[in-house]
């Protein structure tokens, strides 16, 4: 008489012993969607939200009101106008139109130049062999420690020398060596986690650099290049230190943020037009951040190709 042996069946996937990782997100995913953690980040989000909500209604009231009273009293009292908004963009002090001209033609070259190189150079550190190859990587990525300040007189010089002082291609030229070494070490770090296969499989195929960086990796870098492009675009459209600096104030040149600045300088005799300038000039990048949200998100998140 033969007698067999019971095979034992699989574990269910839910009765597998969890990794230690798995345990610990597992915890962290439960104390995250507790009800206390959800009230601790509801109270952050309106505390996070009151001072703008206190900009936003200020920028409507009249301006006798702004001077005597504070933004909370619209409640009881309310008063507003777009007279503030009026003044911003088309006074003659202000002149807001023609700045944020300027400042939308300051930031999309400082975002698209810097990119393009970035892209170029994190593809050859990271699939193109050649000597000195570690050394140099490791020389672009320690240029992250320098502040912008100590090259800001050296690069003045510089301009003043060429003639281009005043000019927008000073600031353009700036943005793109201060953003060059963050977005390489970005884009290299992204590049290196796509699989080798797909490179090799397209070089068995007959193809060079040239094509297999624009058909291969360039569409699989579009979450990078985005990520990347959100925040340079935000420090480039908010920036005052660069701007002033090498732009000199030039009316033709001059970026919003100096305006924005001027108002509540001590020079600035309309500084209760500040808050409607302040908003002016956040419409542009909260519309930038909102539409690119998804790839900025899928930028910070992605490591490796999946599917």
């Amino acid at each position: 008489m033969t007698t067999t042996t019971p095979v034992m069946a699989p574990a269910p996937p839910d009765e597998r012993r969890l990794t230690r990782a798995e345990r610990r997100a597992v915890a962290a995913k439960t104390k995250l969607s507790s009800p206390a953690a959800s009230s601790i980040a509801l109270l952050i989000a309106v505390l996070w939200t009151v001072p703008t909500l206190g900009l936003f209604v200020t920028s409507f009231r009249p301006e006798l009101d702004i001077r005597r009273s504070g933004w909370w009293t619209a409640f009881t009292d309310p008063q507003f106008s777009v007279d503030n908004y009026n003044e911003v963009l088309y006074g003659g002090g202000t002149n807001f139109a023609t700045l944020f001209v300027n400042s939308l033609v300051i930031t999309l070259p400082a975002v698209v130049i810097p990119i393009t190189l970035a892209s170029l150079a994190a593809y050859a550190f990271a699939w193109i062999k050649f000597r000195g190859r570690g050394i140099l990587f490791v020389a672009v990525f320690a240029l992250q420690v320098v502040p912008i300040q100590v090259t800001l007189i050296p690069l003045l010089t510089l301009y003043v020398d060429t003639g281009l002082a005043g000019s927008f291609w000073t600031i353009w030229l700036s943005h793109s060596i201060f953003a060059l070494p963050l977005a390489i070490f970005l884009l290299h770090n992204f590049m290196k986690e796509i699989p080798a296969s797909l490179v090799e499989a397209a070089r068995m195929d007959g193809a060079g650099h040239v094509k297999i960086f624009f058909q291969v990796l360039l569409p699989l870098l579009t979450p990078a290049i985005a990520a990347f492009g959100v925040f340079q675009f935000l420090w480039v459209w908010n920036d005052l230190l660069v701007a002033l600096t090498f732009a000199g104030g030039a009316p033709d040149v001059v970026p919003l943020t100096v305006r924005v600045a001027e108002l509540a300088g001590t020079r600035g005799s309309d500084w209760y037009l500040l808050a409607a300038g302040a908003f002016v000039s956040i419409v542009l990048p909260l519309a930038v951040f909102l539409g690119l949200q998804r790839y900025f998100v899928r930028g910070l998140l992605a490591g490796s190709v999946k599917g």
